[in-house]
């Protein structure tokens, strides 16, 4: 016996409530561990975009400005 046939045999609620129900106690330690992790991964490569590109406008502003000094100074 096929699970569609089985399936196909309950009432609706079993399908759209029951069994998710089920499904997310049985799986919910899991399935909030893997949110967690790719929620923590995300985060993580936000802070490390912030973090590159404050670097990269801090030595641009400052060989910007020590490059146009040091062009002054020449005059």
């Amino acid at each position: 016996m096929a699970v569609r046939e089985i399936v196909a045999g309950m009432p609706w609620w079993v399908k759209w409530i029951a069994v998710p129900v089920i499904a997310i106690v049985v799986f919910g330690g899991l399935i909030a561990s893997v949110l967690s992790f790719v929620i923590s991964l995300l985060f993580k490569v936000l802070v490390f975009v912030v973090l590159v590109g404050g670097l990269i406008f801090v030595v641009r502003k400052f060989t910007s400005s020590s490059s146009s000094s040091s062009s002054r100074g020449d005059w």
